[in-house]
């Protein structure tokens, strides 16, 4: 039984899932959307909205726990510089999920995972 059991497994181990997510989030961040299956769009928003949270306050330690997660030195800076600020105002609801229909290939359900506002002129 799952009972309180909050993780979607994704039919991967922990760092195979932990990676999956990370790389869906640092496209997500760059592009503004990204198209996946609706399991992975559902995880994906839960773990990037953590992170535009912990950016909206601009210090050290904020910084080096969006950094624990988003390796990626650059794209955390553009979540503290860019992204963030865009919802200072807004206490949650960064993302939204688009139904496309399912797959042709084997029937999975897609989706766009796209986040509400996005810097202009990129």
């Amino acid at each position: 039984m799952r009972h309180r059991k909050r993780v979607k497994k994704l039919g991967r181990d922990k760092e195979h899932r932990l990676a999956l997510l990370r790389n869906q989030a640092i496209s997500l961040l760059k592009h503004g959307r990204i198209k996946t299956t609706l399991v992975k769009a559902k995880a994906t928003r839960s773990f990037v909205e953590k992170l535009i949270t912990i950016g909206k306050e601009d210090n050290f330690n904020r910084r080096r726990l969006v950094r624990k997660y988003l390796v990626d030195r650059k794209m955390t800076n553009y979540l503290f510089d860019e992204i963030a600020p865009l919802f200072k105002d807004r206490s949650g609801g960064y993302t939204r999920i688009y139904r496309l229909g399912f797959r042709k290939g084997d029937g999975a359900e897609m989706a766009i995972l796209e986040l509400v506002k996005f810097p202009e002129g990129d």
